[in-house]
C-alpha cells in the first residue's frame, strides 16, 4: 500500500532509474522480476512487489485483487508488501513506512549520539541521513543494492546497507563495522511497516510462549499466551529469534530475522501519528527485526555486526 504519486513514478519506470519523490531522491526498478523503490534518505526501502510468474510482465500496484486488499484510503494505491504514509513529512523529517533503518540505537533508550546534551533523534541517526548508492548488481532473477552514508554518522561505527530483491523475496541487511579503538554498545531495528488488509484482524504467529516487554504498560514483562491476535494498539518487544508469520486473512508473510533476538510488534492504535489517518493506519502492522535492551550488541574494534530481515510469501501447499 503506497501513495498514488509514488505508484505513478513506478508505473512510468521501465527497467531502473532515479527520480524525485516527496523531495527525496529515490531509486526505482520496474522489471520482469517485480518492483522496488528505495529512498536515498535513510537507505529506506519504500515499496516491494514481486512477480513470481516467470516471463510475465511485472505486476502493478493497482492489482488489488491479486494482493487481497480492500479499497484504499484516499491518495493511496493497494499492492505491494510494504506500507507508506500518503502524507510524508517534508525534509528534514523522515518518511513513515517501508523499512526505516534504526541505527545506532533503537527508540530512545540509549540516546547515544555522542552529543553532550544527549539530544539524538528517536531511533537514531541513520533515518535522516543521506545515503550513497555505491553499487547495483543486477541479474536475470533480481537485483542487489549496496549503500553507505554520505557523511560520517559516528566516530567509531560505520554502517552500510544491502538490499536484495527478486521474484520471491525481499532481504535487507544493516551491517555495522567498528572502525575505532574502544568497545561500543549498539541497538537498532529494521522497522518494517507491512501492508495488511486490516491491522485489527491480523494474527502474528511464531511468538507463542515468548517473554515480552509491554512498552504501553511501563515495560512490564509478560509471556505470550498462544498466537498474537491484533485487536488494537500495541508496542511489544518479544525476546525471541523464531521465524514469524503475519496472517491478515488474505496473505501470509514469512518474516525471518538474522542476528536478532528481539522481535518488535507495533501499531499505534488510536494514538495516531500526525502524518497518518485512522483509515491509512488500519492497513499496516510493524513486525521488526531488532536488537534492543533485551539483546544489545557489544562491538570491539575491527568487529562487524549484521542485522537482517527476510520477507517471503507463504503459499498454500
Amino acid at each position: 500500500m503506497i501513495p498514488d504519486t509514488l505508484a505513478a513514478l513506478i508505473d512510468s519506470t521501465e527497467g531502473q532509474r532515479r527520480a524525485e519523490w516527496a523531495g527525496r531522491e529515490v531509486w526505482l526498478a520496474n522489471e520482469a522480476w517485480g518492483e522496488l523503490a528505495v529512498s536515498l534518505q535513510g537507505a529506506q526501502v519504500l515499496h516491494f512487489l514481486p512477480n513470481p510468474t516467470a516471463g510475465a510482465p511485472p505486476a502493478s500496484p493497482q492489482a488489488a485483487t491479486a494482493e487481497g486488499f480492500r479499497s484504499a484510503p484516499e491518495g493511496m494505491i493497494p499492492g505491494g508488501w510494504l506500507w507508506v504514509t500518503p502524507t510524508p513529512q517534508p525534509l528534514p523529517g523522515t518518511i513513515r513506512g517501508g523499512i526505516p533503518l534504526c541505527w545506532p540505537w533503537f527508540a530512545n533508550e540509549n540516546i547515544a549520539d555522542e552529543s553532550p546534551d544527549r539530544s539524538g533523534p528517536l531511533h537514531g541517526l541513520a533515518r535522516q541521513a543521506e545515503w550513497r548508492l555505491e553499487a547495483v548488481d543486477e541479474h536475470e532473477e533480481g537485483v542487489e543494492l549496496h549503500l553507505s552514508p554520505r557523511e560520517r554518522l559516528h566516530s567509531q561505527l560505520a554502517p552500510r546497507a544491502v538490499i536484495q530483491a527478486n521474484a520471491n523475496r525481499l532481504h535487507v541487511e544493516l551491517i555495522t563495522e567498528h572502525v575505532g579503538e574502544t568497545p561500543e554498545k549498539i541497538s537498532g531495528a529494521l522497522h518494517s511497516y507491512l501492508a495488511v488488509a486490516d491491522a485489527f484482524a491480523c494474527r502474528v504467529e511464531g511468538l507463542a510462549g515468548a517473554r515480552f516487554l509491554d512498552k504501553l504498560a511501563g515495560f512490564a514483562e509478560s509471556e505470550q499466551q498462544g498466537e498474537l491476535a491484533v485487536r488494537g494498539g500495541l508496542d511489544r518487544i518479544y525476546h525471541s529469534n523464531a521465524e514469524i508469520r503475519l496472517d491478515d486473512g488474505r496473505r501470509r508473510l514469512r518474516i525471518a530475522r538474522q542476528s536478532s533476538d528481539s522481535a518488535v510488534v507495533w501499531h499505534p492504535g488510536e494514538a495516531l501519528p500526525d502524518d497518518t489517518s485512522a483509515a491509512a493506519a488500519r492497513q499496516f502492522l510493524c513486525v521488526e527485526s531488532a536488537n534492543t535492551r533485551l539483546d544489545p550488541v557489544w562491538l570491539v574494534p575491527g568487529a562487524q555486526h549484521l542485522l537482517g530481515t527476510t520477507l517471503s510469501l507463504e503459499t498454500a501447499p
